[in-house]
This record gives C-alpha cells, sequence and structure tokens, in this order.
C-alpha cells in the first residue's frame, strides 16, 4: 500500500491504489489520471456548463412543491373568525368574546363561507384540540415515518432520481385525493401520506443537484433548493388571498396538480447521479452522463473507455456481486457502525432539532403575535430570500463551523428577545421574529450543505434525510410550544426556541471543517482520508 504519511492523502479522498500490484494507468492525452470519483467528474464538470445548471434547477423545483404542503395548513386549518346574529331569541347573548359552543347555532355564522376552512367544513369549532389538531400532527409524524423507511433507498436499490420522482409523485397525488376528503379522519389520513412521501425530496433534491456541479460551483447550487422552497412558502398567501372566498378544497387542487405535471418532468428530462451510479456498478450509464456533460462544456473529449481508465481506481469490483440482493439499510448501519459516523451524525442531528424549530416553528407561530396571517406568512416567506442570498454569497469565503455557530447565537438572542420586548414594543417584536427566522434561515442552509460534505456519496443521501428527520422532530415539538406559550408572553416557546437553538449551536465545535475538501465515495476512503489528516495534525 502506498505510505499513509503521504502529504497526497490531504488533498484526495481515494490516494490509496496498490501501486505494485496495480498496473500504472497510461497517461492519456498527457493528462495524468485522477484517483477518485471526485476528482474524475471535477475534471468533466469544472466548467459547469448550461445543461448541468439546468438539471440543478429543474431538480431543485422539487422544493417549491414541497413547500406548498409543508405550509398549506396554515390556511387550509386555520380558526375561521365568525359574527353575531339578529336572533329573536332574546335570552340569547352574543358578542366577540363569546364561546360558540353555548350559543345556539342561530345566534352566530361563520364570516366566510363554511367550506373556506375545513375547521368550519367538518364543524370541529368545538371539538378537542387533540381533534382539529390531528390533520397537522399526521403530517408531520408521516415526515418521521417516512424519513427512516424511504431516506435509505436513495442510497441502495432506487437512487436520487427515482426516490425524487415517488416522493413527490406520493405527495401530489395524496394532496390531489385530499381535496376530495369528506370528514376529519379521510383528511388526517391522506396528510398522513403526504407527510410521509414529501420528506425525502429536499434531501434527494440537494444530493442529486450537488453531485451533478463540481466543487467550485457545489455549495452555491444547494442554496437553490432552499430559495425554491421559499418560493413555494410564498406562493401560499398568495394562492389563499386569491381563494379566500373558495373552498379549502381549491388550495390542494392549485397546488397538486402542478405538482403531478412536474412528476413527469423529473421521470422524463432528470438524470440520475453519475456518482451514485458508478459506486453501484451501472458503469455504463453513468459514463454516458458524465461524456455528455464533458461534452456540453467542452473540456475534455474523452471515450467511454477512456473514463473507465480515469475512474477505475476508485470502483469497487461489482461484477461478482451483480445478483446479489440489495441491502436497502445497508446505508444505515454503517452510519451507526462505525464511530466517527455515528458521532458525526448524531450531533449534526442535535444540530437539527434546534434548527427545525426555528425554520418550522417561527412561520406556525407567527399567528399569535397578533397580525394579520396573510401579512404576517408574507413577510416570513419574503425574509427569506435575502437569508438565501447572503448564503449563497459568503457560503464559498466562510467556514461552515464559524457560521453554523454564528448564526446559530443570533438566532437564539433574537428569539429570546421576541419574549423579552413582548409586553411592550408589539412591533419590535416582529422585527425580532424576523431577525431570529432570517438568521435560523442561514443556519439551517448551511447545515445541510456541511451535512452532505461530512459523509461519502455510499451513505450522503442516508445521512443528509437523517439530519432532515431531526428538524422535522423539532418541527413536530414546535406546535405543541407554541400553544403553551401564548398565555406567559411566549416564554415557553420563543424563549424556548432561542435557547435549543443557541445550545445546539455549540456542538458544531466537534465537526472538523469541509469547505473546499474532495468529497469521499465510501466509507473505506473517508476513514482513510480521516486517519491521514489526523496524522498530520489536522482537525
Amino acid at each position: 500500500m502506498a505510505d499513509s504519511t503521504s502529504p497526497l492523502l490531504k488533498a484526495d479522498c481515494d490516494q490509496f491504489s496498490d501501486s505494485e500490484s496495480e498496473p500504472k494507468t497510461p497517461l492519456i492525452h498527457n493528462i495524468p489520471p485522477p484517483t477518485s470519483l471526485d476528482s474524475v467528474i471535477e475534471k468533466i464538470t469544472q466548467n459547469s456548463g448550461f445543461a448541468q445548471f439546468m438539471q440543478a434547477i429543474l431538480v431543485s423545483l422539487s422544493s417549491l412543491f414541497d413547500g406548498q404542503q409543508s405550509f398549506i395548513s396554515v390556511f387550509s386549518d386555520a380558526q375561521p373568525t365568525w359574527h353575531c346574529t339578529d336572533t329573536s331569541d332574546n335570552s340569547t347573548w352574543c358578542s366577540s368574546t363569546s364561546n360558540v359552543c353555548q350559543m345556539s347555532s342561530s345566534a352566530w355564522a361563520w364570516d366566510r363561507s363554511a367550506s373556506a376552512s375545513i375547521i368550519s367544513d367538518f364543524n370541529l369549532q368545538c371539538s378537542p384540540s387533540i381533534i382539529s389538531g390531528l390533520p397537522a400532527s399526521s403530517f408531520f409524524f408521516g415526515c418521521l415515518l417516512g424519513g427512516f423507511i424511504l431516506a435509505t433507498l436513495a442510497d441502495s436499490s432506487l437512487g436520487r432520481k427515482n426516490l425524487l420522482f415517488l416522493s413527490c409523485f406520493i405527495m401530489s397525488v395524496s394532496a390531489l385525493i385530499t381535496s376530495f376528503s369528506t370528514n376529519v379522519w379521510i383528511y388526517s389520513a391522506l396528510r398522513f401520506v403526504s407527510g410521509f412521501g414529501r420528506v425525502s425530496i429536499g434531501g434527494c433534491a440537494l444530493v442529486l443537484s450537488t453531485e451533478m456541479m463540481s466543487r467550485k460551483w457545489r455549495d452555491r447550487v444547494g442554496i437553490i433548493g432552499f430559495l425554491c422552497f421559499t418560493l413555494g412558502f410564498l406562493s401560499l398567501p398568495a394562492i389563499a388571498y386569491v381563494n379566500k372566498d373558495s373552498s379549502w378544497r381549491s388550495l390542494y387542487l392549485w397546488t397538486s396538480i402542478p405538482g403531478i405535471v412536474y412528476c413527469a418532468m423529473i421521470f422524463f428530462f432528470v438524470r440520475e447521479s453519475p456518482k451514485w451510479l458508478l459506486t453501484q456498478g451501472r458503469k455504463g450509464e453513468a459514463l454516458a452522463i458524465l461524456e455528455r456533460f464533458g461534452e456540453a462544456n467542452n473540456n475534455i473529449n474523452m471515450s467511454s473507455s477512456t473514463l473507465f481508465l480515469y475512474s477505475r481506481f476508485s470502483l469497487v469490483e461489482d461484477e461478482e456481486n451483480s445478483g446479489a440482493v440489495v441491502d436497502v439499510f445497508a446505508s444505515l448501519r454503517n452510519l451507526f457502525n462505525k464511530r466517527w459516523a455515528l458521532r458525526r451524525v448524531m450531533t449534526l442531528m442535535v444540530l437539527g432539532v434546534g434548527a427545525g424549530m426555528i425554520y418550522y416553528g417561527m412561520p406556525l407561530g407567527v399567528g399569535s403575535l397578533g397580525f394579520n396571517t396573510y401579512v404576517s406568512v408574507t413577510i416570513n416567506a419574503l425574509s427569506e430570500i435575502p437569508s438565501y442570498a447572503l448564503t449563497f454569497i459568503i457560503i464559498g469565503s466562510w467556514n461552515r463551523r464559524t457560521l453554523l455557530l454564528l448564526f446559530s447565537l443570533i438566532s437564539g438572542i433574537g428569539s429570546i428577545m421576541c419574549v423579552v420586548v413582548s409586553f411592550k414594543w408589539k412591533a419590535l417584536q416582529i422585527g425580532f421574529e424576523m431577525l431570529s427566522f432570517f438568521c435560523g434561515n442561514v443556519a439551517f442552509a448551511v447545515l445541510m450543505i456541511y451535512t452532505l460534505e461530512l459523509f461519502p456519496t455510499s451513505v450522503r443521501n442516508s445521512a443528509t434525510s437523517m439530519v432532515r428527520q431531526a428538524s422535522v422532530l423539532g418541527a413536530t415539538i414546535s406546535p405543541m410550544l407554541i400553544s403553551a406559550g401564548r398565555n406567559n408572553g411566549g416564554v415557553l416557546s420563543y424563549g424556548v426556541f432561542g435557547v435549543v437553538i443557541m445550545a445546539s449551536g455549540l456542538f458544531v465545535l466537534y465537526l472538523p471543517e469541509t469547505r473546499g475538501e474532495t468529497l469521499c465515495d465510501t466509507m473505506e476512503e473517508q476513514e482513510r482520508k480521516e486517519n491521514a489528516i489526523n496524522q498530520h495534525g489536522g482537525v
């Protein structure tokens, strides 16, 4: 084996071929052969042409529909307003502070059509909170379960593209069927299915879009998906306002049908990640995609045989395993069996819980601040755009650890200040809420990019999904905290949000820095790289 103390180990993940037993690959066109998949793809994609950017944008558009379905309940499940009506029963007393459940049905009426919200449509106004909140809880529970079941398929049998298609299809079709729900039980069950499907979209889109790009654009391209999620979130107030006099069912029709059309675009126009194809032994498909990218970039004109010579050192011989049954949970076992991988994924999941509380909790709880719901949701959604623009600008030049720690601390301070000023300065409170949400968005985006850089191709999607699962856990806890904090100035909601994200942000100090690092392809390569760096005094 090559000397493990060689300084070349710092630059590449796979400088470890057996030079004595393996014949040296001849130089082709006087270009020395790279020795890792990342180097191969970097050679071909380093100019990142129009075709790759279009692929990345098309893949990232899935997050737009994800954003719509994630927050559609803000409007479809909203508590509708009502007013008193004239009644011949003089004994009936009615005011804006009355409880409609204690009055005659003839003494009051909804301000809008009864079909505007599921609360009025399904007559849930007097139901226990556990029933009226069941659809939202079902959605997030579906996210939790779907993440554990579907996430590993992107690293094993289905791949990035097929899982992205499957997830979008499940989410969009279930949203379409949801519009025909006849009671809260069917509605909740379909929301569960929607959450089950959508949870893998963000991770698949992030991994697939970045694995197509060169190292120069990899981190910046990852921001596109977050921006698309914001556009989906931002489109909801507009769609809801246009349909304010229509049924809540219209919201699901307006968001699900375009989503189904988009699924067809994924199926016919999106290409699989060549890195994943190579690690699965599907060399012909991978090399065809790489050749197409290379030709489109006018970068390297290589035949399939040449590309094979360039990538041969980092490929595991797969012919003998071609008939083996695919172990869909192998990637998860690799994450938990390797001590360094387990330490990383658990640390990132702690960060994910804190970031998820802010990222999902703030939009869900902004209505409790006393502002117009349409305006509040729009302001929060608009604040995401500059946050991702800032991330796009600084992600290439700032260390990941520094960014995560800094913006987690600022977000936590802003959230705690929402509690401090809540009793005196309501206008200032919404300002601190926006500051906290803005910085929380930056921290969440950096966290996801950081995660995909910390793990090799063979487990990258599973690791990313685990971190997203942790953020969903934070989102699941958020509604309960928001409800508990309404009567104490937000101490149990915004106060807890702030403390949790600040405390979780400190865990980033236990992780290595990855800015500008070469991505590895297998767990073995990652381990050899880490050992080599440690021997040279690295982090």
